[in-house]
């Protein structure tokens, strides 16, 4: 038999049998569906999550959050004190500490010119453009003496300067941090999105003091960052900051830290497992349903030689050989699986750019990943028609007409 006439007589089969082809495709759509759709958005975090890693941590530096791991809400409601003046030590008793810069973080509502928003706004020093490694596009990033005169101007983000100012120059506007009056005297770089799928752009910077008087009425920071000048002394001046801090604190030996030390080591040892379980683990289980929808195709399969043992005697009686029958079933079982993997592939592509503009991770459609799920459905689907292609072809064609 020709290839022409296999592939017109198989597909002129899946169209006479049309639930079956349906059942068959539906399993290996959803399994490359999947596959495609993990594999994809995979990638686009793993990107993600390396490039804010840098930017959080850079080559070396220690971030010391209070009592857990929130970096961005704030401080947990049971979280130990820890004050500027704790990190100030810390840094002043580690000779490779070169910089840091303390944090406070609160959820506040903003408003101007009729326009409201829900914002973070974080109080920083002078120094955070430096130490945080975000400074401002446009305007002016506030100095000490705003800090120390604790003075009500504030940077914000690119989306708050679309949200409030419909893309009117923002820069010496005054805006409503909840009650307090603040002046607009820079924009923030462009962050995008975090780990946590939050908009960094959504925010406000403002002098540490101002926020700690005027906003929070707290004396505590959430989070603080310092920067070690040689990236060989990281873990010693982590556990330099670490003795210092427990030292402020008069924790007792075998009492646990009422802090957490981050290290860009720590964390990417952290990212590492989450990669592990995006990279293989889902992918492993995108898999596995592609090999059930396999089981499921060779059942169904199976049941067509059945009821197409008639045609089977026909065929075999005008002159068609058993390795033509056996084509036959492994094609039609090859096209349908292959067809289900082309609809998976468009669905998974599409719900992975969905969500990788919401997570603005960037590019994340792959020819690579494509051609891998369209390869394992067609050698899915081949497999498939192994078992039954034989019994097809084992039919006499006495036994079949009778």
């Amino acid at each position: 038999m020709s290839p022409s006439r296999l592939l017109r007589d198989s597909l002129r089969s899946l169209r006479r049998h049309r639930l079956r082809s349906a059942s068959i495709m539906i399993g290996s759509l959803v399994g490359v569906a999947a596959l495609t759709f993990v594999l994809d958005v995979g990638q686009g975090l793993r990107r993600k999550m390396l490039t804010t890693v840098q930017q959080i941590f850079g080559d070396s530096s220690v971030v010391v959050v209070a009592g857990g791991m929130q970096l961005v809400d704030g401080p947990r409601p049971d979280a130990a004190r820890l004050t500027i003046d704790d990190i100030a030590a810390a840094a002043a008793a580690v000779p490779a500490v070169v910089d840091w810069d303390p944090q406070q973080v609160q959820i506040v509502s903003v408003r101007c010119a009729g326009n409201t928003a829900t914002a973070r706004v974080l109080g920083q020093s002078e120094r955070a453009g430096k130490v945080w490694a975000r400074t401002v596009s446009r305007g002016r990033f506030f100095d000490a003496a705003d800090v120390q005169r604790r003075e009500r101007v504030a940077l914000i983000g690119e989306t708050l300067v679309r949200d409030l100012f419909a893309g009117a120059d923002p820069l010496g506007a005054e805006i409503m941090v909840d009650a307090v009056p603040f002046t607009v005297v820079g924009v923030l770089e462009r962050f995008g999105t975090d780990l946590h799928g939050m908009d960094r752009d959504n925010e406000i910077v403002v002098p540490v003091s101002t926020l700690m008087r005027r906003l929070a009425n707290v004396d505590t920071i959430s989070v603080a960052k310092l920067l070690i000048g040689d990236p060989a002394q990281n873990a010693a001046a982590a556990a330099q900051i670490r003795e210092a801090l427990r030292s402020r604190h008069a924790l007792l030996q075998g009492q646990p830290d009422d802090f957490t030390l981050l290290t860009p080591s720590e964390v990417r040892q952290l990212l590492g497992k989450m990669q592990r379980i995006v990279t293989v683990y889902l992918p492993l289980a995108s898999v596995v349903v592609l090999l059930v929808a396999g089981l499921i195709a060779a059942t169904l399969m199976a049941g067509a030689v059945n009821a197409r043992v008639a045609e089977i005697g026909v065929r075999r009686a005008i002159g068609a050989c058993p390795a033509d029958i056996a084509r036959q079933f492994v094609a039609e079982s090859a096209f349908t699986m292959l067809g289900g993997g082309l609809l998976g592939i468009l669905l998974g592509s599409a719900a992975a750019q969905l969500v990788a503009r919401r997570l603005d991770l960037g590019a994340v459609l792959s020819l690579r990943v494509a051609l891998l799920g369209l390869a394992l459905a067609l050698v899915t689907g081949l497999l498939a028609g192994v078992v039954p292609a034989l019994r097809a072809a084992r039919l006499r064609p006495v036994d079949a007409l009778r």
